[in-house]
């Protein structure tokens, strides 16, 4: 969980910064408040909330200037009308504060000074008082009613729900910010390797680095990252997976080449820099992944100029499967096409997948990419995709993903074999 000063601080910008829904949800609170003032005839109206000792002013109109309070201030709630509102010391209404003795002996009454007040506990869903909805004015206002009070009790019902929903979505934050940094700090991702099969030659070519997630909840690999983009440690989560998957490839001899996926996001922040710089650039692939559409694919490319030129190749992961993927083909002029399963499953016997599938890789032809069909579990689907052809290919009835340990030996059979 995360502590009382930064649950202050996100809460603040939820309300008053945090984005333009935010920004609205806060200019709203603001204007509602004005109405209310200005229904009193009142010179100030706050929403404050108790934080420990203190009140902090979430949010205040005033028709004075300057204001008394701003946005932000705090003060001891022992020198305000707030606490004693809320534990019944002193009335909820009160049109001239010279009638109530004790208020002549609370700071403000005079500091400000106070001549007439009306305050509402702000409850939670879960029974908790927030702070209050408070009014003020330097002088009396003997026009103030019951009726008064019982608006201000259904605005501040208005305000509780908004917090609620407010502090409901700093609370699954948290929560997110938790899962993803237990991730981080245990290392994770760990990393299996899926071989890429040249298919006429029955040896392996290349291996696709794949995540998996060792602890809970148990969820796929894409839950866990698309949860860490929203939270912004995407980037970091990615570069992780890199990471160990190149540890894992430590002492394994051969000239296979390592397929990385990685985000447009990850490569446009320059993240990735330095992280792959210990194999061999001409053995690097990076998949692009088609999460989420690129907004500037020249500063892509530009990201991606020195890779290339470092002898990196570019891979577009699952193409045919969205409008993403086929927005990176046509931007990013991959070295390699990856066909999505989604073409190549039944391809055998599923006429218009075989169609699809034999434009995009007619397409690769004539823009020299070179094709590897991701997907193949059968052997029927594996001739299919030869007839079309189609040599480099990973799936299941190739090979499973593998342990590193798993790898090693596969590829010093294969070795033996040859």
């Amino acid at each position: 969980m995360i502590d009382r000063r930064i649950h202050d601080e996100l809460l603040s910008d939820a309300w008053l910064e945090g984005g333009p829904g935010a920004a609205a949800i806060g200019r709203n609170v603001d204007r509602m408040l004005d109405a209310v003032r200005r229904h009193l005839d009142m010179d100030v109206a706050f929403v404050s909330e108790f934080n420990g000792r203190d009140r902090v002013f979430r949010h205040v109109v005033s028709r004075l200037d300057p204001a008394p309070i701003r946005p932000g201030d705090s003060s001891p709630l022992e020198e305000g009308y707030c606490m004693r509102v809320v534990e019944g010391q002193i009335p909820q209404l009160i049109p001239d504060t010279a009638a109530v003795p004790l208020l002549a002996h609370i700071p403000e009454t005079a500091l400000v000074p106070i001549g007439a007040h009306l305050s509402v506990p702000i409850q939670l869903r879960d029974g908790r008082v927030y702070g209050t909805f408070c009014c003020f004015s330097l002088a009396s206002n003997l026009s103030l009613s019951q009726r008064d009070l019982q608006m201000m009790r259904a605005f501040a019902d208005l305000l509780a729900y908004q917090i609620d929903g407010d502090l409901d979505a700093v609370h699954a934050h948290e929560e997110k910010v938790a899962r993803v940094t237990a991730v981080l700090e245990l290392g994770q991702p760990h990393v299996v390797y899926q071989p890429v099969y040249r298919s006429s030659e029955r040896r392996i070519i290349g291996v696709e680095c794949l995540s998996r997630f060792k602890l809970e909840p148990q969820r796929t690999p894409d839950v866990w990252f698309a949860e860490a983009r929203e939270i912004g440690l995407g980037v970091r989560l990615e570069l992780n997976a890199i990471l160990s998957a190149l540890d894992g490839l430590r002492g394994i001899p051969g000239d296979f080449y390592v397929a990385l996926n990685v985000s447009p996001q990850t490569i446009i922040s320059g993240g990735i820099d330095g992280y792959i710089d210990d194999l061999d650039p001409h053995r690097v692939v990076l998949e692009i992944t088609e999460h989420s559409l690129v907004d500037d694919y020249g500063l892509l490319n530009n990201r991606l100029a020195p890779l290339r030129e470092a002898g990196v190749r570019i891979a577009v992961d699952d193409a045919g499967a969205g409008y993403a993927s086929m927005r990176h083909v046509l931007a990013i002029h991959p070295d390699i096409i990856k066909l999505d399963l989604s073409l190549t499953r039944d391809i055998d016997s599923d006429s218009p997948r075989r169609a699809l599938a034999a434009a995009l890789i007619e397409f690769a032809r004539q823009t020299q990419s070179h094709v590897v069909a991701e997907g193949v579990e059968t052997a029927s689907e594996l001739e299919a995709l030869q007839a079309l052809g189609v040599d480099d290919v990973q799936g299941y009835h190739l090979a499973r993903p593998l342990e590193a340990d798993a790898l090693q030996q596969k590829l010093a059979a294969e070795r033996q074999r040859n």
